[in-house]
């Protein structure tokens, strides 16, 4: 198998007869090949260049190679880069050192053709698929909440699904006001790609102030914040959020974007919802109706904000609240007080 052409392995040995036999092999295969001949000399190129493996002599003048992969381990490039040892048969005795270096495997001399590429094209193959996984958890993460992701790196170490909590949160809701009329009259794709880009403000916000992402809809989302300064944090967030959103530019220099929000603290029941293959992490319970209620009824660049959400924040001097609107809200029996938040 001949392999890409961009992967460049650096031969390091004093042994000039040892290099050319393992260039010959390497460059017969496909590599592109570096020599040096000690290892300071190496550690020069490792950082002149990109380098995709290492095949290094135990014993060398100066640094031994168990020396050399310790220093390129430190370089945050080579954390994974393969570093294959040379050794005579009668040095098992090292081979301990050689791995506590961070070394990934050993060759003994004399050279056996197919060993080398066999064991280096593994090893290469190996560090690729590590790349490609961090490639796709990258960006799935852009997809799930900081949180949902913990869970799911737990779950798939234990196997055990998290069982649902009871906890006090912040949950905020935004909305786009009049969004659906405004989609009627602009062409769908203009209209997607200012909504990408407003949501993605909010979302970026929301991370900024330490709440997390639980869904989106349609034209707004759902964030959570817990933690000790929760209602500090969510008050701040949605009023950058509406500040955003005053100066975003406007679709086809014509319609705003207007955002309006609501925030209630309660209790809410987290965990998995859904069937055995198809599993959505969220918060349910009637604080997540009261905020989607009290973003309902915001205006344009309004925040309303509960009762229960004042208490917390009443004493700030960074805000301000308007006097209380007692108003019937869809759902709910009795009448609530909502408060309008505002910096001073």
């Amino acid at each position: 198998m001949i392999v890409h052409k961009t992967h460049t392995v650096l031969i390091v040995d004093d042994d000039s007869t040892t290099r050319a036999v393992l260039a010959k092999i390497l460059e017969k295969n496909g590599y592109k090949v570096l020599q040096a001949d000690r290892g300071e000399k190496c550690l020069f190129i490792a950082l002149e260049k990109n380098i995709d493996a290492f095949i290094i002599d135990v014993h060398m003048p100066g640094l031994s190679g168990m020396d050399v992969c310790a220093r390129l381990r430190s370089i945050d490039r080579y954390k994974l880069t393969p570093v294959i040892f040379i050794t005579s048969e009668i040095e098992y005795s090292l081979l301990d050192e050689a791995f506590k270096s961070g070394g990934t495997d050993f060759i003994h001399k004399p050279i056996n053709q197919i060993v080398v590429s066999a064991r280096l094209r593994s090893h290469l193959r190996k560090v690729a698929h590590f790349h490609e996984l961090e490639k796709i958890r990258h960006y799935t993460n852009k997809y799930i909440s900081p949180r949902t992701r913990r869970l799911v790196e737990a779950y798939s170490t234990t196997g055990i699904k998290p069982s649902p909590e009871l906890q006090s949160v912040c949950i905020m809701f935004t909305d786009i006001r009049s969004f659906t009329s405004i989609s009627q009259e602009i062409p769908i794709d203009t209209m997607f790609d200012a909504l990408s880009a407003h949501l993605g403000m909010q979302v970026d916000m929301v991370h900024k102030h330490r709440g997390y992402i639980d869904k989106f809809g349609g034209d707004g989302l759902m964030a959570i914040f817990d933690g000790d300064d929760m209602a500090i944090d969510a008050c701040n967030c949605a009023l950058d959020i509406i500040n955003s959103s005053a100066s975003f530019n406007k679709i086809v220099g014509k319609y705003d974007l207007p955002v309006g929000i609501g925030i209630h603290y309660g209790e809410v029941m987290i965990g998995n919802i859904g069937s055995a293959e198809h599993l959505d992490y969220s918060a349910i319970g009637e604080t997540v109706n009261l905020a989607a209620r009290l973003c309902g009824h915001a205006s344009k660049l309004e925040v309303n904000i509960s009762k229960d959400m004042m208490k917390f924040i009443k004493s700030n001097s960074e805000f301000e609240l308007s006097e209380p609107k007692v108003i019937n809200l869809k759902g709910l029996d009795n009448p609530v007080p909502i408060y309008r938040l505002s910096r001073k």
